[in-house]
């Protein structure tokens, strides 16, 4: 299928929403798109929850080796739709067709690297306690621990990333690495590239004779159908990209359960990028020019878009402003992703320049265009930015906010009533290392990643990568949503105590029948 149906996909079946009936907008012209796609219902939910429940015994024991070939034929699949697939996400989102591309490729690369790290076997990371000890001096029970996937994952589509942190992004890539059937609630505001993403996970499934359950898409409100689902008793966690509104209303849903479960969600960071004296010295011009280059990207619609800039007043500070005014002031606007960011960007904007203590310092230049961003950079006083809770709001858009401190004292002070964040940045010479040194330990503690002369947009997915950050940039800081890392997420340990050797799990059998990396008595190694 080559062109989106409208149809949802439920345990392999195609089902038809009979509820709200929604369109994609082109955000670029306004004009709306076929097909209608029909909201899902109570009911829809239980089916898929039933059928990924059912799935789940069956899908946790299948073969490492199984479950890795279905995230390579997931790929494969994807990357035969590359073209289309790109021409239907740039119709829904407004983003550049050489974006998309480049998010097909960053989709399929991570689902080929967690395959990769399933074939190797170490996501139970098991360990062995062997009675009596190894040295023989004491008698103690026999105690063997792995990890086992948490059950039925919950995952939310995003806006800003119709690919990868979509249908099969991040958090679903991860929870199926872990072994755990995913259902997902799918946005509305690229309803047709999920329904094609949808089809090549599904045929996957299919095509490997994993369970159907294994995967299931539904579309509908976060209200009924999204609570819905995470209230639902066989989902066991949630996985979410998107509004700290939106996250905080599904945090609280899944709270109130009679049995909560955890939702890993990545909702809101201004990014603070801090600029020290000698590297504005030295580089102000290259500062500025990356900075702005940075904050206009993609319309400013990354999660770690550089929304806040922190530094100490002087003449070094201010020829970093001008230049940055210069280019900012020059920046044509970009089309947002959707005609409800853009209002919702304008809005904020209005009410953040309106504030009695931000200054204007430049505006982008204007169009007749519909939906989009028009960048914007503002300046406020440090002593104003820590009386004033409102200016540490994000604004989901290229703008930000220079925060102008009187030394490096009220720098740090600024750096220690910071919000949780997914970055933080530090622009310094060798002649600041003293100071970075003293507002590291600070940064550690506020963000996910911090990065030193670079910028944060653009997430590396790696093995090292951490998106992720004390909250409100995450509802829980242990984990990451990029990255390897992310599986463990879906996982939790379990240890069996003398139970006999013919039912323990092979990972932690007697000899080591896999092979596998553990640790026995402390000690590391395939023993």
């Amino acid at each position: 299928m080559t062109r989106p149906t409208g149809h949802m996909l439920v345990a392999g079946t195609e089902i038809a929403g009979k509820g709200a009936g929604i369109r994609a907008v082109d955000p670029a012209t306004g004009q709306t798109l076929e097909p209608e796609f029909g909201h899902g219902s109570p009911a829809d939910v239980d089916r898929a929850c039933t059928a990924a429940e059912e799935a789940f015994p069956v899908y946790r024991a299948a073969p490492r080796n199984d479950r890795a070939a279905l995230l390579d034929r997931i790929a494969d699949n994807i990357d035969a739709l590359n073209e289309t697939l790109v021409e239907r996400a740039h119709s829904e989102s407004g983003l550049p067709k050489a974006r998309l591309t480049g998010e097909v490729g960053r989709t399929t690369g991570q689902l080929r690297m967690f395959a990769s790290l399933v074939r190797q076997g170490d996501l139970e990371a098991p360990r062995v306690d062997p009675s009596p000890a190894a040295d023989g001096s004491r008698s103690r029970p026999d105690i063997r621990q792995r990890r086992i996937p948490l059950g039925p994952v919950a995952v939310f589509g995003a806006s800003n990333f119709p690919l990868a942190f979509s249908v099969a992004g991040g958090d679903t890539t991860s929870a199926l690495a872990a072994g755990c059937p995913v259902v997902v609630k799918a946005h509305d505001a690229h309803p047709g590239t999920c329904e094609l993403v949808a089809r090549a996970v599904t045929r996957a499934v299919t095509e490997l004779d994993m369970p159907a359950g294994t995967f299931s898409m539904l579309f509908g409100s976060g209200p009924e159908l999204g609570t819905a689902l995470v209230t639902d008793p066989r989902i066991q966690a949630v996985g979410f990209t998107g509004s700290r509104s939106g996250g905080l209303a599904l945090l609280a849903a899944a709270q109130s359960r009679p049995r909560p479960i955890p939702v890993f969600a990545e909702m809101s960071s201004t990014n603070p990028v801090f600029l020290l004296p000698n590297a504005l010295a030295e580089r102000a011009g290259d500062i500025a020019t990356g900075f702005v280059g940075s904050l206009t990207s993609g319309a400013g619609q990354f999660c770690t878009n550089p929304g806040l800039v922190v530094a100490v007043d002087g003449p070094e500070l201010r020829e970093f402003l001008s230049a940055a005014a210069d280019s900012v002031a020059a920046s044509e606007p970009s089309t947002m992703l959707t005609p409800d960011i853009a209002h919702a960007y304008a809005d904020r904007l209005g009410e953040l320049a309106a504030h009695p203590s931000v200054e204007e310092l430049a505006r982008g230049t204007g169009t007749d265009r519909p939906n989009t961003c028009r960048p914007a950079l503002l300046a406020t006083d440090a002593g104003e930015f820590l009386a004033d809770e409102s200016l540490h709001q994000e604004v989901f858009g290229a703008c930000s906010l220079v925060v102008r401190c009187r030394d490096a004292e009220q720098l740090r002070e600024v750096a220690r009533n910071l919000e949780g964040q997914l970055t933080a940045t530090v622009h310094a010479a060798t002649a600041d290392h003293p100071e970075a040194a003293a507002l590291l330990p600070l940064l550690e503690r506020c963000a996910g990643r911090v990065l030193f002369d670079g910028w944060p947009t653009g997430v590396q997915v790696g093995h090292a990568m951490v998106h992720g950050g004390p909250f409100p940039a995450t509802s829980d800081s242990r984990g990451t949503s990029v990255g390897t890392l992310a599986v463990e997420r879906f996982l939790r340990p379990v240890a069996y105590q003398d139970v006999p050797e013919a039912l323990l799990p092979d990972s932690v059998a007697p000899g080591n029948p896999e092979q596998l990396w553990r640790r026995v008595d402390g000690e590391p190694g395939r023993h």
